[in-house]
């Protein structure tokens, strides 16, 4: 059955689909139950095929497995361990990444982040900043080998501090030289302005993964 069919069939919307094929929602026993019906199975019968009365036997077509890519996950914060922390090479800076990295589809990495897996990194937000787009504990995904800021957008910057941030940046074109407005999406926080080049982008933000 072809995806347009399921969907209209199943009532669930093409996105909503993509994202339970690539991983990106916990597949639950009541995503199953519009697919179930449109298949012509009980939600029962699909999660628990082959060992399900009913399904002994019966053998869905195969598929061969998606690769996988692996992506780092940045360390924002101490971790218990700091032993298993990894190292990551950033020009002047050298960060810590977690030991274990996510994986995503190569589907996904391709064809909806546009992007190669080796350029990219994920990172945890931090406090409300950027709230309501992005939420404390949210991980956002970051292609690295996007650092100019030619077009405005949520860029990964370099604080004072030396960490790792979230801001939304609007290029000021009519200065001379390039200017930045560094924008917080919580209107709680004060809009700050740099020249172009005293900004450190880490990289340009491409999808935040809501953890449900």
């Amino acid at each position: 059955m072809s995806r347009t069919a399921l969907v209209k069939r199943s009532g669930v919307s093409k996105q909503q689909l993509s994202r339970l094929e690539n991983g990106l929602i916990r597949l639950r026993l009541d995503h199953l139950k519009p697919f179930a019906n449109a298949l012509g199975y009980s939600p029962e019968q699909i999660l628990l095929w082959g060992r399900f009365p009913g399904t002994a036997g019966a053998q869905p077509q195969a598929e061969s497995p998606s690769p996988a890519e692996q992506v780092p996950e940045l360390a924002s914060r101490p971790e218990a361990d700091q032993s298993k922390l990894k190292k990551r090479n950033d020009g002047r800076h050298v960060d810590r990444i977690k030991s274990e990295a996510w994986v995503f589809p190569a589907s996904f990495v391709r064809e909806q982040l546009h992007a190669s897996a080796k350029k990219l990194l994920v990172l945890e937000a931090e406090g409300d900043a950027m709230a309501p787009t992005i939420m404390s504990g949210e991980r956002v995904i970051v292609d690295t080998g996007d650092k100019t800021a030619t077009t405005d957008g949520l860029y990964a910057i370099r604080d004072s501090s030396d960490n790792v941030i979230i801001r939304r940046l609007q290029l000021l074109r009519a200065a001379r030289p390039p200017r930045v407005k560094i924008i917080s999406d919580n209107s709680k926080h004060a809009v700050e302005e740099a020249a172009l080049d005293e900004i450190e982008i880490v990289g340009k933000a491409l999808c935040c993964l809501k953890l449900l």
